[in-house]
Order: structure tokens, then sequence, then C-alpha cells
């Protein structure tokens, strides 16, 4: 089977001055369907680069990917744009909750975009909330809401049209510890329980114990890919693999 993305020989170049500078340099990488992997490394290392090539936010310069047989690369905006609604779920630090929408109003917009009509936006709202806790919070704002509950929100919104991938961009970095370690345990959850594919970008060591697949950036370069001894936490089973 192909692998749901692959990343061949990609480089990312932005201009500076009259020059240019390398955020990310003849990266590979493949992931397969249902795996849980981390994008690691510290401050300007080229991981929110390598996330925003994979969501099709932006293009690289040089190398192609391909997201579910899809060398997107050879799409017009047009095609990006619908290949990223059907195919992609996004989870940001900063949640990105519209103010003024309830949680469940929030959670719905996606499917309001895909036009799905509202006997099935009722039911997907309602199974995205419950799978994250927050059911009995359908109706609060986010300003009603605390940070981890503001985030819990974000990450229905991202798995509400049942997405082939998710996308996270430091999704603890605003959270405590254990709001942290809650949102943790859940993506693992919804990783083991519904199968879905999670690719995330954090330098915070309390997710990266919980991660079975580390992919380590330096200098916008691929330093290492390792597959890690996963801790056992709540809701969490404990993996090895040398």
């Amino acid at each position: 089977m192909e692998p749901l993305v692959n990343v061949a020989s990609v480089s990312r170049k932005f201009p500076l001055d009259h020059s240019f500078v390398s955020a990310l340099s003849h990266a590979s990488l493949e992931v397969e369907a249902g795996e849980f992997l981390a994008i690691a490394g510290p401050s300007g290392s080229g991981k929110s680069t390598l996330l925003n090539l994979i969501g099709c936010i932006d293009k690289p310069t040089e190398g192609h990917i391909e997201l579910d047989g899809v060398d997107t690369s050879k799409l017009s905006p047009g095609q990006t744009t619908a290949l990223r609604r059907r195919k992609i779920g996004f989870v940001f630090q900063t949640f990105n909750l519209i103010p003024v929408f309830t949680a469940a109003e929030n959670v719905e917009f996606p499917l309001l975009v895909q036009g799905i009509g509202a006997g099935e936006r009722r039911r997907r709202v309602a199974d995205a909330l419950e799978s994250v806790g927050l059911s009995a919070r359908a109706n609060h704002r986010p300003d009603l809401l605390s940070g981890g509950e503001r985030q819990r929100v974000a990450v229905a919104r991202a798995i509400v049209h049942r997405p082939a991938l998710v996308l996270a961009d430091e999704p603890t970095a605003n959270l405590d510890t254990k709001n942290a370690t809650q949102l943790i345990d859940l993506m693992r959850d919804l990783n083991q329980r519904l199968g879905l594919t999670f690719i995330f970008s954090t330098h915070d060591a309390r997710l990266l114990e919980h991660t079975p697949r580390i992919v380590r950036l330096c200098d916008g370069q691929i330093e290492s890919d390792t597959h890690a001894v996963v801790l056992a936490g709540a809701g969490m089973v404990g993996g090895s693999n040398g």
C-alpha cells in the first residue's frame, strides 16, 4: 500500500533581501495511515514549515508531497483548497475558535463549508463533541471554556469531517501540565480507537514521552527518525520499537 503522506526530497526557500533563506532542505518522509508522529526540534528548525507543506498551506520550492496518492504540487489553488477541506484537519496552538460561536457551532463550521445537510451536521457534531468529552459544554462560547476545553473543541472541529490526516501545530504550547497531559491522552486515544493519523510539531517533552515515532529536525534538515518506547498513561497503551 502507498503511504498516506510521502514527502519526497522537499526543500522550501523564502526570499530575504536579495537572496534566499532555506527553511527546509531535501526532507524525505513517509507516513502510513494510522500513525502518531511528532515532528520535533528547536524554534527555527523547520517544524512549522514542514507541517504547512504537508497541510497544503504552502508549496515546496523543490521536491513534491503526495497525500493519499495525490501529488499536491500539481493541484490548482481550487483543487488544493478542496483537498485540504476533505482530507486534513488542523489543530492550532492558539485554538483559532470563532469567539461568537458556541462550541457546537465552531465544530460544525467545517461541515457548513462542505455543504453537508443539517441533520448529518448535527449527528457529526454530537459525535465529535462526545469523543472529546465535551457534550455538556456544546452551547458554551469559547470565553466560557478553559484553555484545555478550548483545545478539545479545536480537536473536535479537526476530526468532525472525518479527515484522513490531523495536523497539530504545537498543540500543548498554551496549556498547563494537567491540560497538556489530558490533551495528549485524548489525541492518542483518538489515534488508537478511531485509527486517525496524527502528525504534530512540538518541542514539548511531555508530548514526546507518549509518541511512538519522532522525526527530529535541525536547521531545516531531518536529523533522525526514530521509533521510541512509549510511556503508559491514562487512556494509553505502552509500546516498544527500537
